[in-house]
């Protein structure tokens, strides 16, 4: 997907003043107002590459499921975050390096806790995890590596999703859809004028709504990162990374 790597319009405003993760930092301190309700949305971002990483890792679905459940646990019920030090690192790196060491560690002490036994857990559907599981390549990629493409594409699918509703709001689903393809570059031998003859739409007018589409996804995108960047800077970092991962 084509893009600027200049820092974000919203970014420039100082959006990152009230991003999720400016509140779970602050929770590390103290009980702010909000901040478990935003470090379950991080937590329901981070939790199927987290899962995938543990299954690559060579766990067996329910193991994973339990271990991946045991994490959240403990991210939200030990302050783990109370641990992080923005200046050394991305917050992804610093989850999946602490959902290394607990495998490392807890395993046995995980096995021993059943599921749903006064912990606090992630809303999180085995059955669908394990259905996602099974699409991902038969090569045996670097578990790392994996944890990586999955974390761009659920930010990209959060990104695609608030667009959808965007143009759903306005009333414009069959826009969206017809525009779709050419905003994931998936289009095959559909054309512009293919999809403006369909909507009754010039060609110019469909190229146009499609330019703007793809800013506005970019924008959507640049969203999604900066609940987890401490600065305009490393949101742009973690775009370039992201678009990186993606073309992989």
């Amino acid at each position: 997907m084509p893009a600027s790597d200049t820092s974000s319009a919203l970014a420039a405003r100082g959006s990152f003043a009230t991003t999720h993760w400016s509140v779970v930092l602050n929770a590390r301190h103290d009980s702010s107002p909000g901040a478990g309700a935003a470090l379950e949305q991080l937590c329901g971002t981070y939790w199927y590459p987290l899962y995938a990483f543990v299954r690559r890792k060579g766990y067996d679905a329910s193991a994973a499921q339990d271990l991946t459940q045991s994490f959240f646990a403990r991210l939200l019920e030990k302050n783990y975050l109370a641990q992080f030090d923005q200046a050394r690192g991305r917050f992804r790196t610093f989850l999946l390096a602490a959902l290394t060491h607990f495998l490392a560690d807890e395993w046995d002490r995980a096995r021993r806790i059943k599921r749903g036994g006064g912990q606090t857990l992630i809303s999180f559907d085995a059955a669908t995890a394990e259905e996602r599981y099974r699409l991902e390549p038969i090569d045996p990629a670097d578990p790392a590596k994996l944890f990586e493409r999955r974390w761009a594409m659920t930010l990209l699918e959060q990104a695609l999703a608030r667009l959808e509703q965007e143009f759903t709001d306005r009333k414009q689903g069959v826009l969206f859809e017809a525009l779709r393809s050419f905003l994931l570059g998936e289009q095959g031998e559909a054309t512009f004028a293919d999809a403006a003859a369909r909507l009754g739409m010039t060609t110019a007018a469909i190229k146009m709504a499609a330019s703007r589409m793809r800013a506005r996804c970019r924008e959507l995108l640049r969203e999604e990162i900066q609940q987890t960047a401490a600065s305009p800077q490393e949101a742009d970092e973690e775009y370039r990374s992201l678009r990186t991962v993606l073309r992989q």
